[in-house]
């Protein structure tokens, strides 16, 4: 029997870029990489290293080609956070809705490096990404499965709430 699981989501919004990029922090060599063609199995075993926790859904079973038609669509940008040589996380813009909106589809840490400090300059570098497109805003959305602690990182960087939903979910077991 799958388990079904209730998230309030809620959607937030920036309509002027933050005044500065938040730096690195010092300690461990972090690469930031933007992947041009991803390998599906790649994607896959980020998306569900850093969603299992929170049951991600929207991409879980995608088959194959409406994977690689996402992923490599020209209105698709990845970039992927690497600490030490390991694949630490990975966010995705959405940039279909230009001029108007740039959507950060998917953002966030495998929970090997989660508690490093890693969230805010990373969330950031996302953040100054989106805007390099000159949207007229910036949207994210979270909701109450993932780190309670998104929202509040959301807010901090410059995010505000603009609307709420519900949604049930599959629980990832």
């Amino acid at each position: 029997m799958t388990r079904r699981l209730t998230a309030r989501i809620t959607h937030l919004e920036m309509t002027a870029p933050p005044p500065q990029r938040l730096p690195a922090p010092s300690g461990p060599k972090l690469a930031l990489m933007r992947a041009e063609a991803m390998p599906l199995h790649f994607y896959r075993y980020l998306y569900e290293q850093v969603g299992r926790p929170h049951h991600w859904l929207m991409r879980r079973d995608v088959p194959d080609a409406e994977l690689a038609a996402s992923i490599h669509a020209e209105d698709t940008e990845i970039e992927v956070l690497y600490v030490d040589g390991a694949p630490a996380g990975f966010w995705e813009l959405d940039l279909s809705a230009r001029p108007g909106t740039v959507e950060i589809r998917y953002f966030g840490l495998v929970p090997d490096f989660q508690g490093r400090g890693l969230s805010k300059f990373f969330l950031s570098a996302a953040i100054f990404a989106g805007w390099a497109h000159n949207p007229g805003k910036l949207t994210i959305h979270t909701n109450t499965l993932d780190s309670p602690r998104a929202l509040i990182l959301y807010q901090k960087l410059g995010f505000r709430a603009v609307g709420w939903s519900e949604e049930e979910v599959e629980a990832w077991e």
